[in-house]
């Protein structure tokens, strides 16, 4: 009863009152509203509904609130009224096969659904001591991750890639595709016309069924793109508190960096590496750190990354790959060729990988690599034809093997593999290397590669 008790006070505070003092770019100053920060707020206007806001901080003796929508109607001595001191969202098996907005309101021009639970956005991750160890894989369908990258329930990948090289077609197979029970997509800050394209082309009805879809275009207010991130998250977790293995993918975590930039700076923080407060780094922590998995369930992340200029020692490409148990880069080369999905395999890893496949499938993946590297060093004189044959027996394997290479790791949209097809074309693939005349175990020096 007490706890019951103290839920209320959280969501049915005492009534506060304060009023607008000042605007600075899309911050409200807020003078006699002592609400704690995450607190949300109503702001009334001359004309039109109130307006909705957070309080994401304070200055002196006033309270700084980042608003919900646009500001227009506001002006000097609105009151603003204290709604709520912290944030809940509204949650059941009702959001299944729907498309819902940053505060979890159904957008998909159905009826809104009927949701009997309520969560926090703000829950803290589970304990690292009550964190089981990962060692079941979790199928994609993709070959090249499958097979040379695989996953486990509850670990958490990076996608990294620039713009225009396939990243959300890759995420829209594995969210369509994926042996998870269900599948929750952020799209943050994504173009408004794209969502539909995502929804009905790379998701599709059949992987719609069991998804629910959290959008915050780039036109929304950054509180609203950086709550969408926490939205999805919360529903992950109350599914994964069902006991039942989810797949939460999120597109992108650049765009939720970005949106807290947006608000950190405007609440006065100083800016540190390429502009970004220290809360970005902070906030992109205890985010990823809520997936995992528990005793009852799982929840396996995969995070989009835009990596700027392609540079992948830019800030946050480098701080959310120290946070990730692995990642998978892109690359805009392969794309070029009309290789797809352009996973680029030697600047990718699985950090679990390891823990849960069998050692013949591990030898295999990293046979695979030997002669994807092979390969990739002595590009240039082969396609020059300055490379002589017979002076590189491994070079010699990645070359008669590249046909047969490259139709391993591309797959069309619509095409599924297994986890055991995977690995089974992967077994065939290095058994023909191993069957070639000459052993690829002996590399010749760089001397004697050259024509």
């Amino acid at each position: 009863m007490q706890d019951c008790q103290a839920q209320l006070e959280q969501f049915m505070p005492a009534a506060l009152t304060g009023s607008v003092t000042s605007t600075t770019g899309a911050m409200l100053t807020v003078a006699g509203l002592p609400a704690p920060v995450g607190s949300l707020v109503e702001v009334e206007r001359q004309t039109g509904s109130s307006l909705k806001g957070e309080v994401v901080g304070f200055r002196d003796d006033a309270t700084l609130v980042y608003p919900l929508e646009l500001l227009s109607g506001v002006r000097r001595g609105n009151r603003v009224h204290l709604r709520r001191t912290t944030a809940s969202l509204r949650v059941g098996d009702a959001l299944l096969g729907r498309v819902v907005d940053a505060q979890g309101r159904a957008i998909d021009q159905r009826p809104q659904p009927v949701l009997p639970f309520r969560v926090r956005f703000d829950q803290r991750p589970v304990l690292a001591t009550e964190r089981p160890r990962i060692d079941t894989p979790l199928c994609t369908e993709i070959r090249s991750i499958d097979g040379l990258l695989t996953c486990g329930r509850g670990q958490r990948m990076g996608i990294f890639s620039g713009s225009g090289v396939g990243k959300s077609v890759t995420l829209g197979m594995m969210a369509r595709y994926t042996a998870a029970d269900i599948t929750v997509i952020a799209l943050i800050g994504e173009r408004g016309r794209e969502v539909n394209e995502f929804v009905q082309r790379d998701l599709g009805a059949e992987g719609l069924k069991r998804s629910v879809v959290v959008v915050a275009t780039s036109d929304d207010p950054a509180i609203l793109r950086v709550r969408a991130a926490w939205t999805a998250t919360a529903i992950a977790e109350y599914f994964r508190e069902q006991g039942r293995d989810v797949l939460l993918v999120m597109d992108s975590l650049t765009r939720f960096a970005l949106a807290q930039r947006e608000i950190g700076l405007a609440a006065g923080e100083p800016p540190t590496t390429r502009g970004y407060p220290p809360s970005v780094f902070a906030l992109l922590a205890k985010l990823v750190e809520r997936a995992g998995r528990t005793s009852r369930g799982s929840i396996t992340a995969f995070y989009s990354v835009l990596v700027e200029g392609d540079d992948p020692q830019e800030p946050i490409s480098d701080a959310v790959r120290g946070l990730l148990d692995g990642h998978t880069w892109l690359s805009r080369k392969l794309a070029a060729r009309g290789h797809y999905p352009a996973v680029d395999v030697l600047e990718s890893i699985s950090r679990l990988m390891s823990e849960m496949v069998d050692k013949e499938h591990l030898v295999a993946a990293r046979r695979l690599r030997e002669l994807l590297s092979a390969y990739r060093d002595h590009e240039d004189l082969i396609s020059i034809g300055a490379y002589r044959r017979g002076s590189n027996p491994l070079v010699d394997a990645a070359i008669d093997l590249r046909t047969a290479i490259d139709a391993y790791l591309q797959q069309g949209t619509t095409q599924t593999s297994t986890l055991n097809q995977s690995r089974e074309g992967l077994l065939r693939l290095i058994a023909q290397a191993d069957a070639r005349p000459t052993s690829a175990a002996a590399v010749a020096t760089p001397a004697s590669a050259t024509g």
